[in-house]
C-alpha cells in the first residue's frame, strides 16, 4: 500500500531543507521526497511500508521541530490516463523567466571566535610583580 505523508518541520534556510530531505529520503521503503507548502516547509514523502511516526521522530532529532500532518493513501492511475496527462504537462510546460535571487542567509553560527592580541614582554610599565 502505497502511502503519502506530510510532516511540517521549521527550516531556517536551504541548508536546513537539504538535510530534511536526506533524512526523509533515507529512511526504509521511501520512494519520492519533495519540499511543499507556502513557506517550503512541509516534507511530503511517498513510499510503501514508511512509518511516519518514527520518520518523524527523526527529523524531529535530526532537523528540529517537525509535526506529522497527514497521513493517506495514494492511488495509482491507470496507464492510459498517465500518458495523456504527461503529454499534457509537456505541451503546457514553459521555461520560467530568468529570476536574480539572493540567497538566504545560513543558519547562525553556533560558536563565535575569539581574537587573542599577545603584547610583546615589558610593554606593561605598570607591572608590579617585578
Amino acid at each position: 500500500m502505497k502511502q503519502k505523508i506530510v510532516i511540517k518541520v521549521q527550516v531556517r534556510c536551504d541548508k536546513c531543507r537539504s538535510k530534511a530531505l536526506k533524512v526523509a529520503a533515507a529512511t526504509d521503503g521511501v520512494m519520492s521526497v519533495s519540499i511543499e507548502g507556502e513557506d517550503r516547509d512541509q516534507v511530503v514523502v511517498i513510499g510503501e511500508r514508511v512509518d511516519a511516526a518514527c520518520l518523524t521522530s527523526t527529523l524531529r532529532k535530526k532537523v528540529g521541530y517537525a509535526r506529522l500532518e497527514t497521513v493517506e493513501e495514494v492511488k495509482d492511475k491507470p496507464a492510459d490516463k498517465k500518458d495523456e496527462d504527461d503529454k499534457k504537462k509537456e505541451d503546457k510546460k514553459d521555461p520560467p523567466p530568468f529570476q536574480c535571487i539572493m540567497p538566504p542567509p545560513c543558519c547562525p553560527p553556533q560558536f563565535e571566535s575569539y581574537r587573542v592580541v599577545y603584547e610583546p614582554y615589558g610593554s606593561q610599565p605598570n607591572c608590579t610583580i617585578m
